[in-house]
């Protein structure tokens, strides 16, 4: 039986695969640049951190240069994709928080990494829409995030 959960976390999932395909080089970029921005809250905010001073950025000072660099030619190749991440929902508001890769090529050079990305969601009368998302690039000294177990995990031991 598929609960209002089951399709809350779907929809979400679906949204993430969304986030995360926007950033693929080549043909129908502007399109996948496009389906996000239509998921994205008009206030959504993206903050980039990466071991740098946050760079914070409105919807279309995020996904106007990227776009460009899509589709100009300066990345080739490239596509970010989603990894082992995790949803949690309550009520209208809803997270995932997840490792990613990307691959491809900047200015014909390899330019493969990975990292965390956080991903906020509410839900609107529309459905969910993505409100934040931020992240933080792997680098030396800094280790992929550790599950730590829930109270319930801990719990359910005893």
């Amino acid at each position: 039986m598929t609960t209002d959960t089951d399709r809350d976390v779907d929809a979400i999932l679906r949204l993430v695969q969304c986030f995360f395909a926007a950033f693929t080089s080549g043909p129908g970029a502007p399109t996948r640049v496009d389906a996000l921005r239509a998921v994205l809250l008009p206030a959504a905010i993206i903050v980039r951190t990466c071991g740098q001073e946050p760079a914070v950025h409105d919807v279309e000072s995020f996904l106007a240069p990227r776009q460009q660099l899509l589709v100009d030619g300066t990345l080739t190749d490239f596509a970010e994709a989603a990894g082992d991440g995790r949803v949690d929902v309550f009520g209208d508001v809803a997270h995932w928080f997840g490792r990613y890769t990307k691959t491809g090529r900047m200015h014909g050079e390899p330019c493969p990494g990975s990292g965390t990305k956080s991903l906020q969601f509410v839900r609107t009368g529309a459905g969910w829409r993505i409100s934040a998302a931020a992240w933080d690039d792997d680098r030396p000294g800094l280790l992929p995030p550790v599950s730590r177990p829930t109270e319930s995990d801990i719990l359910s031991k005893y």
